[in-house]
Parts: structure tokens; sequence; C-alpha cells
């Protein structure tokens, strides 16, 4: 029987993607985003799709560095296959089990490892990604040059040693036990980041555009931040608006930018997709004798 709270979070959070989305498209031209993605380039689109998976498989390798620290010695082939299974759930299945609840569940049932170890790692994993999107997103902000961000320019500097500073602090005093991976989980999520700037690099050359790249760059990464906040399906919307607002705010095309949010929402549905198999065949969490 279907847990009414869980049901109504999800008819909340499809309502929520529904309004921002309706927002979205009475302050811009509908057709003008469609004119755009139909004369885009397949071929960047391809390029844009294989730095998103790459960016995802490092991903899994990040996660799985976590769970070695755990006594949890899956292999990265077992990991991959849970990793695309939870993106599946996270994406599609919003309102039944979220794709972290259901990692930490096969988890928990394969292994004998304490619950709150398995969670925390699985939230450290999140937050590992969300701090190099902020790091990403200060040194883009430093050296874009806009006029209204130049006076704060030193605050972004600074920001950047002092952020990782305090997670690294937060890790030694509450998760000492998976210290040893703090560097390597850090660099894993710098070479995520970082592949999926490069995909939203492709996205932009196969929509034509070359102007103001260092802009939308930075409005991508706010918008990747905004979107971990579970008020909407997947992101969609959360991420459409801070495209939309963040284009204004910079003095870009606020339709391109739209745009551009939407083809990496559906490369991220088409990647999330492959999950599927796992859904309908069970995963076999296969251990390995070599450490991460």
């Amino acid at each position: 029987m279907a847990n009414p709270r869980k049901t109504l979070t999800t008819i909340l959070k499809l309502v929520i993607s529904a309004l921002l989305i309706y927002f979205i498209f009475t302050k811009i031209d509908f057709s003008e985003i469609m004119g755009t993605l139909k004369k885009s380039n397949p071929l960047y689109l391809i390029f844009a799709l294989l730095f998103f998976l790459i960016s995802k498989i490092i991903a899994s390798y990040r996660l799985n560095g976590y769970f070695h620290q755990l006594k949890i010695p899956l292999t990265q082939k077992s990991n991959l296959k849970l990793y695309l299974l939870g993106m599946f759930y996270n994406l599609f299945l919003p309102g039944g089990i979220g794709g972290d609840a259901y990692k930490g569940y096969l988890i928990k049932k394969n292994f004998q490892v304490q619950t709150k170890r398995v969670v925390s790692v699985l939230v450290l994993d999140r937050l590992s990604g969300l701090l190099l999107l902020f790091v990403y997103a200060c040194g883009l902000i430093v050296v874009l040059g806009n006029s209204l961000l130049a006076p704060y320019k030193y605050l972004f500097i600074i920001a950047i040693p002092l952020a990782i500073g305090v997670y690294f602090l937060l890790n030694k005093k509450f998760f000492s036990y998976v210290l040893p991976v703090f560097w390597s989980s850090l660099g894993h999520s710098s070479l995520v980041q970082l592949a999926q700037l490069v995909s939203v690099f492709f996205i932009m050359q196969a929509l034509g555009i070359h102007a103001n790249i260092l802009a939308y760059l930075v409005v991508f990464l706010i918008s990747s931040i905004v979107s971990v906040i579970p008020l909407t399906i997947g992101g969609l919307g959360s991420r459409e608006i801070t495209f939309f607002y963040g284009a204004e705010f910079l003095n870009l095309d606020e339709s391109t930018s739209v745009g551009i949010s939407v083809v990496f929402f559906l490369i991220t549905a088409f990647i999330s997709l492959i999950g599927i198999r796992y859904h309908f065949k069970k995963i076999k969490l296969e251990t390995t004798s070599k450490s991460i």
C-alpha cells in the first residue's frame, strides 16, 4: 500500500515543478526555445551526453571509495549498476523509494554495517559534489569580470579555501572513519563537475551559443546547487527558473539560457533511464579484494 506521506510529497513536487515551468513559459517565448532546440547540432549533443555519462561514472568511483572505507568492498561494476539504479529512482520514482534510500537499503541488507554510517557516506557523497559546485562557481565568478559582482571579487576568492577548510574540519570531527578518502573524494568531485561543465559547453555549441560562455557556466553551476533542494521532480523547474533569473541578472538571453537547461535535463533523464534495467533485473552486489 502506498505511503500517504510519500504520495503527498510526490504530488507537491509535481505541482511545484509544473508551476515553475508554467511561470517560466509566461515570461519567455516557448516557440523561440523550440526553434533553437530544433536547429541544434546532433554531434555536439552526443559529446555533451558522453561527458555527462563520464561525470556519473567518476561520481560512482567517488561513492565506492566511501563504501570501501566502511569495509564494503564492492566491485566498481556492481557499484556502477547500483549508482545508475539510484539515478533512475531519484528522477523517475521520486515519491517511492528514493535512489539514495534504496542504495542504503541494499548495502545494509548485504553487508554488516551501521545504518548511521551508510547514511553518512551517502550524504557526504552529495556534499562533496555540492562543495565543488560552489568552488567552481566562485572561481568562474572571479574571472568573469561582471561589473555587479566585481566589488565582491575577494570575498569569492576567500570563500574557496574557507569552504574547503570548514568541510574538512566537519569531516575530521564527525566522520573520521572516512577521512582517509577526503582528498580523493574532492578530487573525484572536481572531475565530476569539470566533466559536467564540458557537457554544458558542448550543449552551448550544439545550440550555436558562442558568446558569454563563462557567464552561462556560472548560471549552470548555481542552478545545479539549487536543483539539489528536494522541492521539484529531479530539479525540473527549479533549474529552469534559476537559469532564467541568472540570465536576467547577467544580461544574458533568457530563452537561450532556459534552452540550455532543458537540454541538460533531457540528457540527465536519458542517462538516468539506463538504470531501469536494474529495476527489473536484480543487482548482485559482488565484492573485490582490491581496495580503492
